[in-house]
């Protein structure tokens, strides 16, 4: 039984996936950032939660894992450079968190997320989140 709703869970994380990929809700595709920095980080932050949630042997974490890492190389190098968002909070917290991500990708890329990893980026992402409802 357990073996079912872990596979029927994979089945529908993946066609969530697929679907907001289709519709543009996701950020998986080149080009998927609007220029909007409040909305694109928004968007990255749920993707990244999305992407950190994927049991480790779902067929679709390796695809996600690819995704985020295309995300976050398009969302540095659309506002590394960008002087409005440079000095606000939210961009400096959610940079960290890019960071700590990209980094264990590129170090350890077939090995899970460690669980202190993982505490570390929702605290991360709950203060990109808080920092963005007060426009800092």
């Amino acid at each position: 039984m357990k073996s079912i709703l872990s596979r029927l869970f994979a089945l529908v994380l993946i066609w969530i996936v697929g679907v907001t990929s289709l519709t543009g809700c996701s950020f998986g595709s080149k080009g998927s950032l609007s220029g909007d920095y409040r909305q694109d980080t928004l968007a990255i932050v749920n993707g990244l939660r999305n992407a950190i949630e994927l049991p480790d042997d779902s067929p679709a974490k390796a695809s996600a894992q690819e995704q985020t890492k295309q995300i976050i190389y398009e969302y540095a190098s659309r506002y590394r450079r960008d002087k409005s968002v440079s000095n606000l909070s939210s961009y400096t917290t959610i940079r960290t968190a890019l960071n700590a991500l990209a980094g264990h990708y590129s170090s350890y890329p077939n090995r899970p997320i460690p669980k202190k990893l993982k505490a570390r980026l929702e605290q991360e992402l709950k203060q990109v989140e808080g920092a963005l409802r007060r426009n800092n």
